[in-house]
């Protein structure tokens, strides 16, 4: 890992990320977080994304059980049709004028999840283009609502880092990080808000 993240105690990483550039990880991944990036938005985008969206609950199985996965989600193809709200579309945008050069294809998919309260969450997990793949790709993720903890840990072992995605932040994860680190929002017990993740991917990640 390199030296500057190895030299800050884990768990809570804050200080690390309260400018808006780029930090490498290991292995060819980086971050790029940019506080407060959606200030130009409506102050009530919460409750109107909450109302727009058609959400969805899902039902998964986990060994010999099947439970009810703990958020409400919603997938739409913005290259193809038309957005339930026009910030997706405006973000989108946005998004493609600073990182679609570098990325070498544009955004097209935004998928959204609602975490409603403390004990909605997801797991470990990266974003890639199937099973196998070792394409390096990106993911844009803009954060509404409550303040909640956006976690990674390198898939080698290491210690993980804890970002807290308050109102408005966008995080990017690119180079090789779906492939070397994985990502997750633990639960928690304190009294919190509802929270929408909006995850912007290029065609065929997911």
């Amino acid at each position: 890992m390199c030296d500057r993240l190895r030299a800050v105690a884990i768990p809570v990483q804050d200080s690390l990320f309260n400018l808006s550039e780029r930090r490498q990880l290991d292995d060819g991944a980086w971050l790029d977080v940019r506080p407060g990036w959606l200030s130009d938005e409506g102050t009530d985008l919460l409750g109107e994304l909450q109302a727009a969206i058609a959400w969805r609950a899902e039902r998964r199985r986990m060994y010999d059980r099947v439970l009810d996965v703990p958020r409400l989600v919603s997938f739409h193809d913005l290259a193809s049709g038309d957005a339930p709200h026009p910030v997706l579309g405006r973000l989108r945008r946005r998004l493609n004028d600073i990182y679609a050069g570098e990325l070498g294809e544009p955004f097209t998919t935004a998928g959204l999840c609602l975490y409603r309260h403390g004990g909605d969450s997801v797991a470990w997990h990266g974003d890639t283009l199937g099973r196998g793949a070792t394409q390096d790709t990106m993911v844009a993720i803009v954060s509404v609502g409550a303040t909640r903890t956006l976690a990674l840990r390198p898939r080698a072992g290491g210690p993980a880092l804890r970002l807290a995605q308050h109102h408005g932040d966008l995080v990017v994860m690119g180079g090789s990080c779906q492939r070397t680190w994985e990502h997750a929002i633990p639960k928690t017990a304190n009294p919190t808000g509802p929270r929408i993740s909006i995850q912007f991917r290029p065609r065929g990640v997911r």
